[in-house]
């Protein structure tokens, strides 16, 4: 599984741990990524995702995870956040 947030697109980075002595070695800064399930007000159902937990209050700012994907751009989400995206969209489009 890789370590990348499914709706935001965080993933691992890389940099330097640096001593006291200015030795320099390679390390990780790795995304706290959580797994959690989302409700979709739209859809009726929940959602499950792997996301960072910068995502989950940017998600909870946003109104809900239906408001958070439809203003999100798809080339940040994953390939399952882009299918419900489509379906809350078609969904939207239905109602009005």
């Amino acid at each position: 599984m890789s370590r990348v947030c499914e709706l935001t697109g965080k993933k691992v980075m890389t940099g330097n741990n640096v001593s006291h002595a200015k030795n320099r070695t390679r390390r990780r800064f790795l995304p706290n990524l959580q797994n959690i399930s989302l409700f979709s007000e739209v859809l009726e159902k929940t959602i499950k995702f792997r996301v960072s937990s910068s995502a989950i209050r940017t998600v909870e700012k946003k109104g809900g995870i239906d408001k958070f994907l439809i203003s999100a751009y798809e080339k940040d989400l994953s390939t399952s956040a882009c299918h419900y995206k489509k379906l809350i969209e078609k969904k939207e489009a239905a109602k009005s």
